[in-house]
């Protein structure tokens, strides 16, 4: 018999965090499930544990609680031994030109997005690397390889998760068995849009069309889990708008941004 894989998954509670979540329990993996929220990390377990997780544990931490986190990683290794896959896929959205964005969301979503992803590696590649295997996602966005108005703190961090991930993967070359993988979905029909912050957030966007399932979005990221080639974008239409705006820039400006703008908001 197999043992089960040792899994971190942050952003656990909703989205696409819940869905790798989901996804890797009927795999029968032994799930460390990491969010804010104590009270739906409980839930996810129970749905986790019904899917056929061989354990769940729920570790309410923030990734942006540097010795918190690092106490997590601390004690599933304590508890399981090893640490086989990690999932970082906690992130927020703010809604604004950088103008229109106060310093403290600017701050906050910069912290999570980015800087928790860089926390989450900074404590769990230790034990990949010591163990010679394993593998970490991160979890970015079509809106790191692209810019549109309304979003700067959010494109911004995205850009920063695409940066991250490729340097992890040059600092990891030197053991092949460690894997850095980096997935980036579009719009993705999560809970992140009606839970955005500021007061220009509050109410009234939706994630623009062409629109995916968490649950797609998550069986692209366990796809790399397994260790399958395949490719980052998770739909066709993202390589389109990457085109656009690599190769013509100008019409991306004057055609692509504003009609983000435009389908991004509710009625």
């Amino acid at each position: 018999m197999t043992d089960p894989r040792i899994c971190l998954v942050t952003g656990a509670s909703s989205g696409i965090g819940r869905a790798v979540a989901h996804e890797l329990a009927g795999r029968g993996a032994a799930l460390v499930l990491m969010a804010r929220r104590a009270d739906v990390l409980e839930d996810v377990a129970t749905e986790c544990r019904i899917r056929g997780a061989a354990s769940v544990t729920v570790a309410p931490v923030d990734v942006t609680d540097d010795e918190a986190v690092a106490a997590t990683v601390a004690a599933t290794v304590a508890e399981h031994g090893r640490l086989d896959v990690v999932v970082n896929s906690a992130g927020l959205v703010t809604y604004g030109d950088h103008l229109e964005t106060s310093a403290a969301d600017f701050r906050t979503v910069i912290e999570v997005n980015l800087l928790g992803a860089a926390t989450v590696a900074r404590h769990t590649l230790p034990v990949l690397r010591e163990q010679r295997e394993g593998t970490l996602v991160l979890v970015g966005s079509l809106l790191g390889h692209v810019a549109i108005p309304g979003m700067t703190a959010y494109v911004v961090s995205k850009w920063g998760v695409r940066a991250l991930a490729r340097q992890l993967k040059i600092e990891c070359a030197d053991l092949p068995g460690v894997r850095v993988a980096y997935v980036a979905p579009g719009s993705v029909e999560t809970p992140i849009y009606e839970r955005a912050l500021g007061d220009a957030s509050a109410n009234g966007h939706r994630p623009p069309p062409p629109t995916m399932s968490p649950e797609r979005a998550a069986q692209a990221v366990v796809r790399h889990v397994d260790g399958r080639r395949h490719e980052m974008q998770t739909a066709f239409s993202n390589h389109a708008v990457i085109a656009a705006f690599d190769v013509v820039p100008a019409v991306y400006d004057r055609v692509v941004g504003p009609a983000f703008r435009l389908l991004s908001r509710r009625g």
